[in-house]
């Protein structure tokens, strides 16, 4: 009697994208517009006019650990990314972490990036009275985010689809805003008094040590979000090298893209505007774009949306992506693996994604808006600790190889490592920022210090808690051994 085949499992959909829909993936996951009126007024009240120098310095440590996933990816393209590679490099105890940080900044960012997309969605189509209504636009945020969950699950082809149509929207309607604010700069046709764009600008330490701190790390938060391009790695054509080049350009294009906006800003409304409503978040913009484009305002408010709109897509891209990976490993119960057979996604860790993403957004939200900026502002935390563990991870796997060449020496080991140690530091100086109550949005301590703190911290913490709880139940993950790259 000849025994029965074992159908295979289901597996990603391999070939699904190609390099340009991986490249507009990262894209959009950084939320370009959107991040951009978040920390550019900050960051000017920060450091003035040396704002586009210091997005030029925040570039770099993301290059450097952009060249290193890319790398790594190249010998295992996993989509679980910092997970597998921390975990395949470092030993499975980092590795977990690692990738419960990914997870958990998609969780955090989910609710507040439907908000943002449905709030500018409403005053685009001059709905100001219910753009203002709570309820409503909670309620709509949350139809926004199961909306974006069940796209994904339908198939990666159909979300690349929308994500071209989102940023084809958003980098015409930036480019509009950007030319327009610039031309009126250079002309001196402003309301708040225009300045002359000037080299000088593109110094970061024009402003001094404190400010540059500051600007780094709201900097950090704008650029991050390009490594879902390599979260989709088993989806796409030629996995080994089309992710991580669609990875390390979407920061060169981001780069470029933050430089021009941020200059034409700075050019038409000076600096004390934008110091004077940094409180303002993104909101600073949507009150600018009246001013630059008169009557054609809604052009700014619709690159907001839009960018917002498809970041809340593309965000749950890689959260969903590493629980797949997490729990094929064995390092999450086996459910999460499940990848829906007609349409090869992976549908249970996308909706928990979702779930736990809404209920984060939903029970903080209520307690108080600024208390979920506080989350937000926790994010710091959590994007410093897995990058920094992907360019560690990188030197180490890759040490025998290193003097091989001076190429693999400073791609492999000299590169990976600055940027590790430069957002080793930004933690380090996070940590510190984020313990005085003064720095939050809520202004009260929790627990002696800030909340942002309490909730990064709380975060990892609920995190170690999950890890030992599932090795009580399980321990082959934790049978895993680090290995490195051979010589």
């Amino acid at each position: 009697m000849t025994a029965r085949p074992v159908p295979a499992e289901p597996t990603l959909r391999p070939d699904a994208v190609g390099f340009l829909d991986a490249l507009v993936i990262g894209l959009a996951a950084t939320s370009p517009a959107y991040s951009l009126a978040a920390v550019l007024g900050p960051v000017v009240a920060l450091v003035g006019v040396h704002a586009p120098g210091v997005l030029l310095a925040s570039f770099v440590p993301m290059l450097l650990i952009a060249g290193a996933f890319a790398a790594l990816n190249r010998v295992d393209p996993d989509c679980g990314t910092t997970f597998s590679w921390v975990t395949r490099a470092l030993g499975p105890w980092t590795g977990w972490i690692g990738g419960w940080a990914i997870a958990m900044t998609g969780v955090l960012v989910l609710g507040s990036l439907a908000e943002v997309g449905v709030r500018f969605t409403l005053l685009a189509l001059e709905l100001n009275a219910a753009a203002g209504s709570t309820p409503l636009v909670m309620g709509l945020a949350v139809g926004l985010i199961l909306l974006m969950a069940w796209i994904c699950v339908r198939g990666t082809e159909l979300s690349a689809r929308l994500q071209n149509g989102l940023i084809l929207a958003q980098t015409a309607a930036l480019a509009v805003f950007a030319a327009v604010a610039l031309a009126r700069g250079l002309q001196g046709d402003s309301p708040f008094g225009a300045i002359s764009p000037s080299w000088e600008w593109l110094d970061p330490f024009g402003a001094g040590g404190a400010g540059l701190t500051g600007g780094l790390l709201l900097g950090v938060f704008a650029y991050w979000g390009w490594e879902s391009a390599v979260n989709l790695t088993e989806e796409t054509t030629n996995p080994r090298t089309a992710p991580g080049r669609a990875a390390v350009l979407s920061t060169v294009v981001l780069l470029l893209t933050y430089l021009g906006v941020a200059t034409a800003v700075v050019s038409f409304a000076g600096t004390g505007f934008l110091a004077g409503n940094a409180d303002e978040e993104e909101a600073v913009v949507a009150l600018l774009s009246s001013e630059v484009l008169g009557g054609w305002d809604w052009v700014v408010l619709v690159a907001v949306a839009t960018s917002a709109i498809a970041s809340t897509q593309t965000t749950i891209i890689p959260a969903s992506r590493t629980g797949l990976s997490m729990a094929r490993r064995g390092a999450l119960p086996r459910r999460f693996a499940s990848i829906s057979p007609p349409h090869r996604t992976p549908d249970v860790s996308t909706w928990w994604v979702a779930a736990v993403g809404v209920a984060w957004y939903v029970v903080v939200g209520l307690i108080s808006e600024n208390a979920l900026y506080d989350s937000l502002t926790g994010l710091s935390l959590l994007i410093a600790l897995y990058y920094a563990l992907t360019g560690l991870a990188c030197a180490v796997y890759f040490r025998r190889r290193l003097f091989a060449s001076t190429r693999n020496l400073l791609l492999l080991g000299v590169g990976p490592l600055a940027g590790a140690g430069m957002l080793a530091w930004l933690l380090v100086l996070s940590v510190r920022d984020l313990a005085d109550a003064g720095n939050s949005y809520t202004g009260q301590a929790w627990l002696g210090v800030g909340p942002p703190l309490v909730i990064g911290v709380g975060v990892m913490a609920a995190g170690v808690g999950l890890m030992l709880w599932w090795r009580r139940w399980d321990t082959a993950f934790w049978r895993e051994r680090a290995s490195t790259a051979e010589g």
